[in-house]
């Protein structure tokens, strides 16, 4: 879904499945423990993720390559819920348009969001007032400081994953205080995030990776729990 904004990429050369947008009338079913009125709610909120997606994909992508593209909002919400306790602080890595983060915070998460382009900074705080929600969001690197990848080189071993001041104390938290941790990774960058979670982050945080074919995988200490389709 989203990642830091990138431009070195060929856009033909990679290329992400996209979930078909759901019909104006579709609502997912509710998960045991959602009352209907949040259900609403999160049914609007998705629905207006896909129209922002839709946009951005017109206006920006159609153009030139970015590595923002829309994740399965059912199945990350399904997920979330799942992971969901009271007092839980989440984290988007890329946070793009911010329904996740919204989406986290309506479901009862402190939830913050950090994104490298402030185009898209600007949408996320658009939509989050549009939604009543304290989701919180801020501009820079997913990346923390000094961090030097799986191979010693930094990002620099990724082509979508862009580099630039990392967010974290801009935020005013580091990557180990959050219980949640969502990324969707391109192609390749999967091993990357599991090894900041593995440096950064806590052990017995959870990190979501949305897979590109396969749902939302859940990850403790390095290790798969469980998986969401």
């Amino acid at each position: 879904m989203n990642r830091n904004s990138a431009h070195r990429a060929n856009p033909n050369a990679m290329k992400l499945h996209v979930p078909a947008p759901p019909r104006e009338d579709t609502k997912t079913a509710r998960p045991h423990g959602i009352d209907a009125l949040l259900a609403a709610r999160l049914d609007a909120l998705c629905l207006a993720g896909w129209h922002l997606w839709e946009r951005f994909d017109r206006d920006v992508r159609d153009r030139e390559f970015h590595s923002f593209v829309a994740a399965d909002y059912a199945v990350v919400r399904t997920a979330l819920h799942a992971c969901y306790a009271p007092g839980h602080r989440f984290l988007e890595w890329g946070s793009a348009t911010g329904v996740i983060t919204v989406m986290a915070d309506l479901l009862g998460y402190e939830a913050c969001g950090i994104e490298l382009d402030a185009r898209l900074i600007d949408t996320a705080r658009t939509l989050a007032a549009q939604f009543d929600s304290t989701a919180h969001f801020v501009a820079g690197s997913f990346i923390p400081t000094g961090y030097r990848g799986t191979s010693g080189h930094g990002v620099t071993e990724s082509d979508t994953i862009g580099e630039g001041p990392s967010g974290y104390l801009q935020l005013g938290r580091a990557l180990d205080e959050f219980d949640v941790v969502f990324g969707y990774p391109w192609h390749g960058d999967a091993p990357l995030m599991l090894d900041l979670m593995r440096v950064y982050g806590r052990s017995d945080a959870v990190l979501l990776l949305n897979d590109t074919t396969d749902g939302v995988r859940a990850y403790r200490g390095g290790r798969e729990i469980a998986r969401y389709p």
